[in-house]
């Protein structure tokens, strides 16, 4: 038996909220990080699985769904974890269920938590907090009776199925100002290969998917949005990002 921790987690929120879940599971994980590119892997139905992705626009990010094509399910368990900014994770949670039973796994439980927008990092500041760990942990262990029951039902999802809410991406695509040392971290770390690691203030806009990764591991903070466009749009979005939104859970 084999146990992974799948998850694309550019700037830690979705991580933080897979690692509360597998870490109450009473299994040890292996982690495999979908920011990076990913080995062939066949799994069995004796395995258990924790995907665990962003919501990017209700939808899942392209690049974790091409690379979760490298691995083959065969028949394992697989617990569905979207994590949204604390606005809607629309056709998240569908999509990646989709996506996972089409590679043969057997989706058996699911969550749409709250973690702070990666982009507007200030709504949902500190989620997952001390109530969401509680709650997520408990909810681990239902997950973890169903699995030593050995039930394989798959849990209904709101949310469409098959045609999915259209996303066109979104304006912000950080660049290098002038903190930048040159020490080539953000090249060799986004997800997307968007930087051009001979010129880090040279972005490949098409390729760049505003995952923020670059922003969140830059040890001299020397890459950003334009401050102007990010404030008049974190003011257009507020009614919608602001508030505490609920972990939605589904068994």
């Amino acid at each position: 038996m084999a146990n992974y921790n799948i998850y694309f987690s550019p700037t830690g929120g979705t991580k933080k909220v897979a690692d509360i879940l597998s870490g109450n599971l009473l299994c040890d994980f292996t982690d495999i990080d979908l920011c990076k590119d990913v080995a062939s892997l066949s799994l069995s139905e004796d395995d258990v699985c924790v995907v665990s992705v962003p919501s990017y626009g209700g939808r899942v990010p392209a690049i974790a769904i091409e690379r979760l094509q490298n691995i083959t399910g065969n028949g394992a368990k697989t617990i569905l974890n979207c994590v949204y900014g604390n606005r809607e994770w629309e056709d998240t949670l569908t999509e990646l269920q989709d996506t996972m039973e089409n590679l043969g796994f057997r989706c058996i439980a699911a969550v749409a938590a709250v973690a702070e927008h990666s982009i507007f990092r200030q709504f949902a500041t500190g989620r997952p907090d001390a109530d969401d760990k509680i709650q997520l942990a408990e909810f681990s262990n239902l997950i973890q009776d169903k699995i030593d029951a050995n039930e394989v039902t798959a849990p209904h999802l709101l949310g469409n199925h098959g045609t999915y809410k259209l996303f066109k991406g979104t304006p912000f695509k950080p660049i290098a100002n002038e903190n930048c040392t040159g020490c080539g971290l953000c090249a060799k770390e986004c997800p997307v290969g968007a930087i051009d690691a001979n010129n880090l203030h040279t972005l490949n806009s098409e390729k760049c998917i505003s995952c923020m990764r670059c922003i969140s591991i830059c040890p001299k903070h020397a890459r950003s949005c334009d401050a102007n466009l990010m404030a008049m749009l974190a003011e257009k979005m507020a009614p919608l990002l602001s508030g505490h939104k609920e972990n939605h859970l589904f068994i």
